[in-house]
């Protein structure tokens, strides 16, 4: 970044494995990554506009879930909070192709990259995001 500081991406996810994994494959590319659990966000046991404004996060890497209508529909309650409206998502998930179909052409998503995770795919797609 221009002022000196390391990008900082957020990662919305349930899984603590993937974040774990996720964490340290940004981390090595000079990356700060913070993190909450989706289904905390979705009980409300973290604010999603607290966690941004305390983070700053420049991408939010999202993961999508079956029933895909069902997290679709919260990650667009998500990007229609103040907070979450002008940021720039990548999208994971186990069917891209439906979430591709659900979602259809949205310019903040950035990219939908399929599981199994292939870890440089996501890092290089954040990475494309950030610059």
């Amino acid at each position: 970044m221009a002022d000196g500081r390391p990008p900082v991406i957020a990662i919305l996810n349930s899984n603590d494995d993937t974040v774990e994994m996720l964490r340290m494959a940004f981390e090595n590319e000079g990356i700060v990554a913070v993190s909450a659990h989706v289904s905390d966000l979705r009980r409300g046991e973290i604010d999603f506009s607290g966690f941004l404004r305390e983070h700053d996060p420049r991408v939010i890497l999202y993961d999508l879930v079956p029933p895909y209508e069902r997290s679709w529909l919260f990650l667009q309650h998500l990007r229609g909070t103040s907070a979450g409206a002008d940021r720039h998502y990548v999208l994971t998930s186990t069917n891209p192709a439906r979430v591709r179909q659900i979602a259809g052409i949205d310019e903040q998503v950035f990219e939908i990259i399929g599981k199994p995770y292939d870890l440089n795919l996501i890092v290089e797609a954040v990475k494309r995001v950030l610059d």
